[in-house]
């Protein structure tokens, strides 16, 4: 790789402890019960929001005279099949280059390196302008948690700073996403007359494959295209019977000027108008202006830490932020303006929900003096909103 050994420092160490916390759709508490002793440690204030047994959300917040800075991150993991993989996906086996585990990337090494500066900065005796860190659960079903966080725990008004894996690249906007329900009625009949029934399985199985081979979606020039992703099937009872109901959940990711309306119409083109559709999850995408103070504060940072600086184009994933920029939005009515928002993280983008799941141990010491960077950039007035804002 042509990296040398890193020595295991605070960030490395938390990020192995909370790898080895197996948190794939569950036990996301005890990952921020963790967390949240270091936090408490240094005086800020602490809440657990919860969303589901041992599902706690956790939100630690050091107020100062404006709107706060929001840094977050998810804890939960897609599983693992430790079948598949060649090591235990929860042990954290390090050679001092590479941490490989379930979360490191995504993005356990992103919640790690921001607990760290975060505890970092909070230690270092300054007029702190308000910051906040929000650790939820459930990201990876559709947001499901930061969408049910109430507003009320939040400080509202201040930027963003998703830890999402971007290997410590400054990316200022991602894709969308709008997850379909489709289901197929049949007929159910004896296995042994199949031509008495309607086998609703293999018409969905022909709606499935006529999607995944689908090219006409739409696209937009930075973004890229629109994208589907047939991610789930499931029909029928046993073998014998003849399936009388199937269900297929579309994953497709949105892209400007697309409305999801016409989506839905275009998928429906598609499969055909016997195929039913509806929503599972529906995320805006995020679009932050290269030249909002915050960014050039983000850029900054990357700068003095000897880090490229120019900003990366969309990630294809959606994150937290998606839900979040609403929450953390100040205005009237129903749909507040939503905040600035940069996602850099430590992890690797390709490492994403593979096997043998891997990070860098230097992207997670970048990616702390990153972010004590930021910290201190903004606590020194600069990238946001003032008091008076």
């Amino acid at each position: 790789m042509g990296v040398s050994p890193v020595r295991s420092s605070g960030a490395v160490r938390l990020l192995e402890d909370l790898v080895r916390i197996s948190s794939a759709g569950a036990n996301e508490g005890t990952v921020n019960r963790h967390c949240a002793l270091m936090l408490n440690a240094v005086n800020a204030r602490t809440r657990f929001v919860n969303w589901a047994p041992n599902r706690e959300q956790l939100v630690a917040r050091f107020d100062g005279a404006g709107p706060p800075l929001t840094l977050t991150g998810h804890v939960d993991t897609v599983p693992a099949d430790r079948s598949a993989w060649s090591v235990d996906p929860w042990a954290a086996e390090s050679d001092g280059i590479r941490i490989v585990g379930r979360g490191t990337s995504d993005m356990k090494s992103g919640i790690a390196a921001m607990v760290t500066a975060v505890v970092g900065h909070l230690r270092r005796p300054h007029a702190c302008r308000g910051i906040q860190l929000v650790l939820t659960a459930a990201e990876e079903t559709g947001c499901q948690g930061a969408l049910q966080l109430p507003s009320s725990v939040l400080g509202q008004g201040g930027p963003l700073l998703v830890g999402e894996p971007t290997a410590n690249a400054l990316v200022a906007a991602h894709k969308g996403a709008l997850w379909l329900r489709l289901t197929a009625r049949g007929r159910a009949a004896h296995g042994s007359a199949p031509e008495l029934g309607d086998n609703a399985v293999v018409r969905l199985a022909r709606a499935a494959t006529a999607l995944h081979d689908a090219s006409a979606w739409p696209s937009d020039e930075r973004f890229g295209q629109v994208t589907a992703n047939v991610g789930r099937f499931c029909g029928g009872v046993q073998p014998n019977v003849v399936p009388d109901s199937a269900e297929l959940h579309l994953d497709l990711r949105t892209v400007p000027g697309v409305d999801p309306i016409d989506l839905r119409k275009h998928v429906k083109g598609i499969v055909g108008e016997d195929i039913s559709v509806s929503d599972l999850v529906d995320l805006p995408l995020v679009d932050t202006d290269l030249d909002d103070p915050f960014v050039g504060l983000v850029r900054e940072a990357l700068a003095v830490n000897g880090l490229p600086d120019e900003p990366s184009p969309p990630a294809r994933f959606f994150t937290d932020a998606s839900a979040l920029i609403g929450l953390l939005g100040k205005g009237s009515g129903k749909r507040p303006a939503p905040v600035p928002t940069v996602i850099l993280g430590p992890g690797e983008p390709d490492q994403c929900h593979v096997v043998d799941e891997w990070c860098r141990a230097d992207r997670v010491e970048q990616a702390v003096a990153v972010y004590a960077s930021i910290l201190a950039s903004w606590c020194d007035g600069a990238g946001g909103p003032t008091a008076q804002a």
